[in-house]
């Protein structure tokens, strides 16, 4: 297989709800017409099962976790092989007991895993509480071969170091798919989002520039609140 084989990607942009069930069922039919459309690598946001539940430390989220391979990753598997596409599959994995990971898998058109990333860089700011969570991964930047291309994957807050980029594209990455939760607080946006979205773009670009290679960012969308708090808009 050449590394410059073109092929047609879709970023799955979607709201999530508090309902798992719900958030399954968007994705399978968004994957599907992104499929119909000729999309051959198609990715989710980052924890696209849940609301982006990081904005609180609750220990009752930890029930939300799934191990891998799981129920979702099994489900996925076998849309990736009937439709032959290649997923990016966001999950909250429970690797063991007390380690937790912010993981995506890579699933291949005949619906076997062909990578697991585990999330390296783990933020801890207000409404983005993941180190509660998250054990950073230990599996270091690597690209993975895939039927329709050599593609890295790399996980939000991951975007804003370039080492992660270069390294993904120094192993033969022709994109670099980062699924992502990223949004303003609503009392910060009036002052400082404009500045916030230029830099998120901005930092994106020189990734793609730098390393000549191709970037492709996927986000949750909407508006979400975790009990009392300020939320987040994403």
């Amino acid at each position: 297989m050449s590394d410059k084989k073109l092929f047609k990607i879709a970023l799955i942009q979607m709201a999530c709800c508090s309902n798992q069930k719900d958030n399954i069922a968007k994705a399978v039919s968004r994957i599907e017409e992104a499929s119909k459309n000729g999309a051959k690598v198609i990715c989710l946001p980052e924890l696209f099962k849940h609301r982006y539940f990081c904005q609180t430390e609750d220990i009752d989220n930890f029930n939300l976790a799934e191990s891998i391979p799981g129920t979702t990753t099994k489900k996925f598997s076998k849309l990736a092989r009937k439709l032959n596409v290649v997923l990016i599959l966001p999950v909250f994995e429970k690797r063991a007991l007390g380690i937790y990971h912010n993981s995506l898998v890579v699933i291949e058109s005949d619906g076997k895993t062909a990578a697991i990333y585990r999330k390296m860089h783990i933020p801890d700011d207000p409404g983005y509480y993941e180190k509660y969570y998250f054990t950073p991964g230990d599996d270091g930047f690597f690209a993975t071969t895939t039927s329709f291309g050599k593609i890295g994957t790399l996980i939000c807050w991951d975007q804003w170091f370039p080492e992660a980029a270069r390294i993904v594209a120094l192993n033969g990455a022709n994109i670099i798919f980062y699924p992502s939760a990223i949004g303003w607080h609503p009392s910060e946006k009036e002052k400082f989002g404009e500045k916030q979205l230029d830099s998120w773009i901005t930092v994106q670009r020189g990734h793609a520039i730098a390393n000549g290679i191709y970037v492709a960012a996927v986000n949750r969308v909407g508006f979400e609140r975790i009990d009392n708090n300020e939320g987040i808009e994403f």
